[in-house]
This record gives C-alpha cells, sequence and structure tokens, in this order.
C-alpha cells in the first residue's frame, strides 16, 4: 500500500510524496507554506488521482516523458519524475490511480 511522506524542505517549506508500496515515489508535491496547507494537497491528490482527465501528460525538452496531475481549477498538485518511455509513464500514472486514495500520510524528518 503506498503513503504520502510530508518532509519539511530547507526553506521551510512543507513538501509530499506519494510513494508506491515498493517505496518508490510516485508523485511530488510543490512547497507549501503551513503543513495544514500540505495536507490539503495530499487530499486534493487523494480526490482527483481518480479521473484520468487531471492526468496532464508531457515530453521534457529531452524528450523524456513525464506527468502533472492538477485539480479541477487546474492547478498543478503533483508531478512526476522523468520517465524512459511513455509506457513506464503510464504506468506511474496507473500507480498514482491505484495507491493515492487509501495512502496513508506519515511526517518524516
Amino acid at each position: 500500500m503506498g503513503k504520502f511522506e510530508i518532509k519539511t524542505d530547507k526553506s521551510g517549506k512543507f513538501r509530499f510524496n506519494l510513494k508506491a508500496g515498493n517505496g518508490q515515489v510516485i508523485l511530488s508535491s510543490q512547497g507549501y507554506s503551513t503543513k495544514a496547507a500540505c495536507e490539503n494537497g495530499i487530499d486534493s491528490v487523494k480526490k482527483h488521482s481518480q479521473d484520468d482527465d487531471n492526468f496532464e501528460r508531457n515530453k521534457a525538452k529531452d524528450g523524456s516523458p513525464y506527468f502533472n496531475l492538477k485539480a479541477s481549477n487546474g492547478q498543478v498538485i503533483g508531478n512526476s519524475e522523468m520517465y524512459s518511455s511513455e509506457s513506464a509513464m503510464e504506468n506511474g500514472i496507473a500507480s498514482v490511480k491505484k495507491n493515492a486514495p487509501d495512502a496513508s500520510v506519515e511526517e518524516v524528518s
């Protein structure tokens, strides 16, 4: 089962990573000014990850596929790593859909 990990970065912002059951990071957030805002971001991922229309599939300048998860207002709430292929990216999206809704949340240092 997946889990969200909340961390504080060097600038004091709160960020989360969604990790799959194997421990691999499958989605990362922007920096939030408060822990409560970060937790709201996690709730938004849980809610919006079930609709494929919320996944924006992109290619980096070097051609590497990646995706963003967007809220219904169009704001990006999480982004993926760079993938080696489109099929690997689609597997990443499927993993977010599978893991996000029931993922636990923990704060790590």
